[in-house]
């Protein structure tokens, strides 16, 4: 081995190991194309950072002021490694150079490759010869060369990107997608990448080319210009193309105006302003189109009837410190469908919650302050759904926890504020049965329960738990009572006073003993449960209004609840007993086991559940009865793949299904597939008239290495019916993802503006989407 000036040559080839990592973080990430730009300016190298070289030889020609490293050279600097056949610096020229094989891992895992790498001492101008880059996360350039001018430009020439790996079997053989470009160039300085005369190619063959694009480079995190384009069709819109515009308005604005072309009814323009302050961030929405064929929609529907349509939308949500936030979130549209019709997204519900709220959460409480509008989108313009509709200003709720334990239990309060009123009435009648979902007016109520509870364990493990509780409601009435006599007649005894008050007291006991039983191969827990809750009958029961109490489920999952309504308005009263066992077990080999079945009693003073009410909420309930259905539900998990899930409430006396869920899945690596079969037998008077059976299946089926096809189906037992499905075709690999699908959701009334939707999406991993249609249809389309 020949040595020259050590010390001068270790500095130089610090100086071009820095060098080369530079070039390695500049030449980057391709992403000029992908916006993952070429990137960094200067080697990420700490001051204190030392170098290790390897080489087989190390020479210095003192004549020519050239020191090389020869033979196998492997230098680890800061993280970084590189191998190369030969090193050189020259000190009259100024330049580093790597000779042969150069190899060059950066600490983040990205890998370059070159036959020749050449920079300045001062790493303001470099070349590099046969460059090849593989990153961390499988994204792959070459060029044919590439070079750092002036020190802020790098350019590539024939440069290659792609995302896709390369075909074992089959090297040459083109990725499924690459993007070929003659130059690209990233300025250091505007931070910008120049596309020059670029192509998509998939599978080898060009599909769309760019004769110049500029984008920003990854260390601009916004930059105004236009986004992916994507594509939609409908039945009566027609097909449509849609282009975005990014706008940056400031460092804490900025607003995407998209404009859409539909061939059927014209042009739409969507804007969204975005603003983040400090505190929060706010979005305004605003689109309109000037429709040019209405007509092509279902006569006598608002889609129909309007040429001008339009919607304004605000949101907003504010910390006003960490505990406490506030927001809102409404929409005011011309018409009570456009939203819907357009398929806006964020917008396009079929009810659109409007609503304003503040909400508090600390340690041991909460607090919840809201306001609702509710925007009923319908193409019907006489229904009067929306009227119907409460308003509510507001809903409260707080919810406090003791934070010290009284007689050795937890004590508990919840307060409940409710204020709303209604416009129109919304009265109908269902198999004979009259009911009130509605009054006309307004009512308000003030709802305060404090409960006390603790725990005991006996010695042999029972855990036993007492409660108490208070309540008291004081409510102002002014609703228009339901009438007593004509087509409407309400049987109760509905209170027509201004102002009424209420009070409920509980003393409840419950007592669970869980035993636990292990075998050689398997564990079980099984855990009797008994609640006992007395309390006197419910006061003005079904003689006041019954807003938030009218939707009711008796099921194993409410089995053990104290108050079984869904809301303020009922109250159960009488004494009460629910008793029922849950089991789990676990299995060796991988099986699963869990159920809960059980039964609630009525033992003194008068069933809430059968008592009258202006939505007969309580009605074939499963408990109006003095002994209530049996409930249960159950699982099975298996390790092939299989299981299999039911929920169902049994009468009482007949042991008939009266309602019930019943799942069926299998899952492998290349199958997919769940079976729903529903049942929920007819509650004439609380407004189901007859039995409803379906049956929803869906799976997907993969097939080709990378091909996968997906569908699914509801069909109505009853009506002898498909009432939805959902047929597409998947393609997925490491680089690239393409979904078609259709779908079709059955609208008895016939006044949906579209009941049928085709969906794509390409995406191109590390580039972006294409997209055709909403394929986000095809999905909820089938369990909605």
């Amino acid at each position: 081995m020949a040595a020259g000036n050590r010390k001068i040559f270790g500095k130089q080839l610090v100086a071009l190991f820095a060098g080369v990592a530079l070039c390695s973080y500049s030449i980057g990430i391709p992403a000029a194309i992908a916006q993952d730009a070429l990137q960094g300016m200067k080697p990420n190298v700490p001051a204190e950072a030392k170098m290790l070289l390897s080489a087989n030889e190390l020479i210095y020609n003192k004549d020519a002021e050239v020191v090389s490293a020869v033979g196998g050279v492997q230098i680890n600097y800061a993280g970084y490694k590189m191998v190369s056949q030969r090193v050189e610096y020259n000190q009259k020229t100024g330049r580093l150079m790597a000779l042969g094989n150069v190899e060059l891992i950066s600490p983040d895992g990205n890998r370059m490759y070159a036959d020749k790498l050449d920079v300045t001492d001062d790493f303001a101008n470099g070349f590099v010869n046969s460059l090849r880059i593989e990153t961390a996360d499988n994204t792959r350039i070459v060029a044919e060369s590439g070079e750092r001018v002036g020190g802020t430009e790098m350019i590539l020439n024939r440069g290659v990107y792609t995302a896709c790996l390369p075909c074992a079997e089959n090297p040459q053989k083109p990725p499924f997608w690459q993007v070929k470009a003659e130059r690209v160039i990233q300025n250091g300085e505007k931070h910008t990448i120049r596309l020059e005369t670029a192509r998509l190619e998939l599978l080898g063959h060009p599909i769309a080319y760019v004769p110049w694009l500029e984008v920003p480079d990854n260390t601009v995190k916004r930059k105004s210009g236009f986004l992916f384009p994507s594509f939609v069709t409908a039945q009566n819109l027609g097909f449509g193309l849609s282009v975005p515009y990014y706008y940056v308005i400031s460092p804490s604005m900025d607003a995407t105006v998209t404009g859409t072309g539909y061939t059927t009814q014209g042009f739409l323009v969507d804007a969204e302003f975005r603003q983040r302050f400090e505190n929060g961030t706010h979005t305004l929405r605003v689109a309109g189109i000037n429709q040019m064929s209405p007509g092509t929609f279902s006569p006598g529907t608002s889609d129909a009837q309007e040429d001008f349509r339009g919607v304004v939308s605000s949101k907003a949500d504010f910390r006003i410190n960490p505990r406490w936030t506030f927001g809102w979130d409404v929409m005011v549209q011309s018409d009570n469908n456009f939203a819907y019709t357009y398929n806006l997204k964020g917008l396009n519900g079929s009810t659109h919650t409007n609503q304003a709220y503040l909400t508090g959460l600390g340690k041991r409480n909460y607090f919840d302050l809201r306001s609702f509008y509710f925007d009923v989108q319908d193409a019907d313009p006489t229904n009067t759904a929306e009227k119907q509709q409460p308003i509510v200003y507001p809903a409260m709720d707080y919810h406090y926890v003791a934070p010290q334990p009284l007689a050795g239990g937890e004590l508990s309060a919840d307060v409940n504020l409710t204020n709303l009123s209604r416009s129109h009435e919304d009265f109908y009648q269902s198999a004979g049965y009259n009911r009130f979902p509605g009054l006309e007016g307004q009512t308000s109520r003030l709802t305060g329960e404090l409960a006390w509870k603790r725990t005991f364990v006996t010695p042999e493990g029972v855990l036993i738990t007492p409660l108490l509780a208070a309540r008291g409601d004081a409510l102002a009435l002014n609703m228009t009572p339901p009438p007593r006599f004509g087509e409407f007649a309400y049987d109760g005894n509905y209170d027509n006073s201004d102002a009424a008050t209420r009070t409920m007291l509980t003393a409840g006991l419950e007592m669970r003993y869980p035993i636990l039983a292990t075998t050689a191969n398997s564990t079980h827990l099984f855990e009797p449960i008994v609640q006992v809750y007395a309390r006197p009958n419910e006061q003005l029961a079904g003689r006041l209004p019954n807003e938030d109490a009218q939707s009711f489920v008796f099921d194993a999952t409410s089995l053990f609840e104290r108050d079984k309504f869904s809301g303020y308005d009922r109250i159960e009263g009488g004494t009460r007993a629910n008793v029922g066992i849950q089991y789990t077990g676990t299995f060796d080999n991988g099986y699963k086991l869990h159920g809960i079945f059980g039964q609630s009693y009525q033992l003194a003073g008068q069933n809430s559940f059968d008592t009258d009410d202006l939505v007969n909420v309580g009605a074939d309930s499963g408990l109006e009865t003095t002994t209530s259905d049996y409930v249960g539900l159950g699982g099975v998990e298996t390790p092939q793949g299989f299981a299999f899930a039911a929920s169902y409430r049994l009468d009482e006396k007949s042991f008939e299904l009266r309602r019930g869920d019943l799942t069926a899945g299998f899952q492998t690596d290349l199958f997919q597939s769940q079976l729903l079969y529903t049942h929920v037998s007819a509650q004439p008077a609380y407004g189901f008239d007859s039995d409803n059976d379906e049956v929803q299946a869906r799976a997907t089926v993969k097939f080709k290495d990378y091909w996968s096809i997906f569908g699914g189906v509801a069909y109505d037992l009853n009506e002898k019916t498909v009432t939805r499905q959902t047929i597409g075709l998947t393609y997925e690999d490491e680089c690239t993802i393409f979904t078609i699908a259709y779908s079709d959701r059955r609208d008895t009334s016939d006044e949906t503006a579209s009941d049928w939707n085709i969906g794509a999406k390409l995406t191109f991993r590390t580039l972006g989407d294409i997209n055709v249609g909403d394929i986000s249809d095809a999905n909820r389309n089938i369990y909605n």
